[in-house]
């Protein structure tokens, strides 16, 4: 049984950091790309970053670029989102997610997926 778990969400003010943890379990996590989405309330799921299987490639929404930077540690079937200087319309429930070997930016390339983490970020 696949597992992702997402933790380190809360609240924060507009300039603070937060960092974000996603641990896998029951595959193998270096056969997989993993990738950071957030949705926030009436909006459509979308990308924020996606890694490679090695850390060697990463990709960044032109919205958060410059700002958060994604990494792994395959030793702990972790990935990870550090977000500095977050923004209030960085207010989203945040999920990471899981794709075989190859990263992608669309949501529906993804297998598995956690169950989200909110972060809310106020002015």
């Amino acid at each position: 049984q696949v597992q992702l778990v997402e933790s380190g969400g809360g609240l924060a003010q507009a300039g603070d950091s937060l960092r974000l943890s996603c641990t896998m379990s029951g595959r193998t996590f270096t056969m997989y790309a993993m990738g950071w989405f957030r949705q926030a309330p009436g909006k459509e799921r979308e990308f924020v970053a996606h890694i490679s299987w090695n850390g060697q490639s990463t990709d960044y929404a032109d919205s958060v670029k410059g700002r958060f930077t994604i990494s792994r540690d395959n030793g702990k079937g972790s990935v990870y989102l550090q977000m500095n200087n977050l923004k209030p319309e960085d207010t989203a429930a945040y999920y990471c997610a899981a794709k075989y070997i190859t990263p992608a930016q669309a949501a529906t390339a993804y297998d598995y997926w956690g169950r989200g983490t909110q972060v809310t970020v106020s002015s």
